[in-house]
């Protein structure tokens, strides 16, 4: 018996436990769509090949899964790089399956449709690994080294791109073998040195990364039996649970958590790359670490990246989580909530000029979503959230101004999350500037059925730069745009509608969420906010 290579495809995915696939069909991806109408993975269509790599994204940030992008060659493949490129830097899993031209067209230059001198090479800047399927035999090797860097290494975007006259190859009809991986666990005689320094520190400190998100009970127990203050990265926020009295949040760049660092005699960092867009957002090289530094961390690289290290595990977060809380003897007493709330009194981020305004914002969001998923972009309001917003649990906040820092990223990874967990509300937090960049997705938004609340910072205009060019004497050029009427657009995509412009307003515009299985545009307009808080 015999099926096709795109048949064959299509189960290996369902197989390693993908559900969902988002793309845009084409030319070039027909005999794949052909085999997609009988397989059992969920397809949404975005408006962009970017939103599809967003929305793949925001899938695997919410649940901890890839999920699969069917994308043509070509433009298709170059308008999903910067979707690649932020999952790259943030070690996020995403499939992406490409069309590209017939094998012996392959780098002839022939002016072929969609055709790039190396879409292969185009893409593997972007990516874990990428690669050309020469034989479709092969297939089932490539999805497992895939699903081996998702499960058992640092994950980011994996290019798969099969030649279109591949999809209708006939292969022998093999049933799918997945394999099963196990990630690294912790060499036990560097967890036994690691939990003997641990226990002798007297201030030590706890450095939570995302790669603790899939493990927060163990993370939660390990800071408690250290007694240690703990710092998160952005995507590792909620890892303890909410108001822990050891968590002092995404606040290394700011004075106070820096002084704390500096001054631990031991460190311990976990699934973090200490790197500048969760350690120094203030862009000074300013964050120190002093005393001795143990890294753990899936990708060795890493482990000899932005601060010196002395002792280096190379194992999964989880994994090594447990392994030394069970070698510490006894819980540790290091007044771990003194100095934690120490810490905060100094921080006094509620009274900070910067972020007050934003307070009440994050306030009302927990008081009328409190089980909310987050999902932002590059906007004043999340800078500030990444700092103020308190979360019940990991995968609940996440957003764009890390790492790679791509505009328009908000929406469509708000609807990905949304697929992720139907279970729970999900808000996209937006400026009216990035929500720009992405409008068609609204229709991907009013496709998908659900009651996501999308809410637009309105302060016409890029007011993060402009308030840049004003600290820099610089005349504003480029940043003072005027809006459109997300009233109308709202109503052209078939989405509810807001206005607002106080606290009040925004809860009584949240408490409406649930009324109907459709989006709900709530634009905040910014200079009123200000104006009543």
């Amino acid at each position: 018996m015999s099926q096709t290579c795109a048949h064959q495809l299509l189960r290996l995915l369902e197989a390693y436990g993908v559900d969902t696939a988002f793309g845009i069909p084409g030319v070039h991806t027909i005999e794949l769509y052909r085999e997609l109408s009988e397989s059992r993975l969920r397809h949404m269509t975005p408006r962009h090949e970017q939103g599809a790599g967003f929305m793949a994204d925001g899938y695997a940030r919410a649940s901890g899964r890839p999920a699969a992008c069917f994308i043509i060659s070509g433009p298709g493949m170059t308008n999903i790089a910067t979707a690649m490129g932020q999952a790259l830097a943030d070690s996020v899993p995403m499939l992406v399956i490409s069309s590209v031209n017939r094998r012996p067209t392959l780098g002839r230059g022939q002016g072929r449709l969609h055709e790039l001198p190396s879409q292969q090479q185009t893409l593997a800047g972007v990516s874990v690994f990428s690669h050309t399927l020469h034989d479709p035999e092969a297939l089932p090797e490539f999805l497992a080294r895939a699903f081996a860097i998702f499960r058992g290494a640092r994950p980011g975007p994996v290019h798969l791109e099969i030649p279109i006259d591949l999809f209708d190859a006939e292969i022998p009809a093999l049933a799918p073998r997945p394999i099963e991986v196990f990630p690294p666990a912790p060499a036990p005689a560097a967890t036994a040195r690691a939990a003997e320094w641990l226990a002798g520190a007297e201030r030590p400190l706890l450095l939570l990364g995302g790669g603790c998100a899939s493990a927060p009970e163990a993370a939660r127990a390990l800071a408690e039996r250290l007694d240690a203050p703990t710092l998160t990265t952005i995507n590792a926020k909620g890892v303890l649970g909410l108001d822990h009295p050891l968590d002092l949040g995404a606040t290394a760049s700011l004075p106070g958590a820096r002084r704390l660092a500096a001054e631990a005699d031991v460190v311990l960092a976990i699934g973090t790359e200490l790197g500048e867009t969760d350690y120094d957002l203030v862009f000074d090289e300013g964050f120190r670490l002093d005393g001795r530094l143990i890294r753990v961390d899936i990708d060795p690289q890493q482990l000899g990246r932005n601060q010196a290290t002395d002792l280096a595990l190379v194992a999964d977060a989880g994994e090594t989580l447990e392994a030394l809380s069970a070698r510490l003897p006894e819980p540790g007493e290091h007044d771990g909530q003194a100095r934690t709330a120490a810490v905060r009194r100094e921080l006094a981020l509620a009274e900070d000029p910067e972020l007050a305004p934003y307070v009440p914002l994050f306030a009302t969001l927990r008081e009328a979503l409190p089980d909310a998923v987050v999902v932002g972009d590059s906007t004043g309001p999340v800078y500030a959230g990444n700092f103020l917003a308190a979360m019940p649990a990991p995968r609940r906040w996440f957003n764009a101004a890390t790492g790679y820092g791509t505009l328009g990223y908000g929406l469509p990874a708000a609807l990905g999350a949304a697929l992720a967990q139907p279970e729970l509300p999900v808000v996209a937090l937006v400026g009216d500037g990035g929500l720009q960049f992405v409008l068609g997705e609204l229709g991907t938004a009013r496709d998908l059925g659900r009651p996501l609340a999308i809410v637009v910072w309105n302060n016409d205009g890029y007011d993060e730069i402009r308030r840049y060019m004003s600290a820099s004497d610089v005349q504003h050029v480029g940043v003072d745009l005027a809006a459109p009427s997300f009233r109308d657009l709202a109503s052209a995509y078939a989405c509810r509608y807001a206005r607002v412009g106080d606290p009040a307003g925004l809860h009584e515009a949240l408490g409406r969420l649930g009324g109907a299985d459709s989006p709900l545009i709530i634009e905040v307009e910014a200079a009123a906010w200000a104006a009543s808080v």
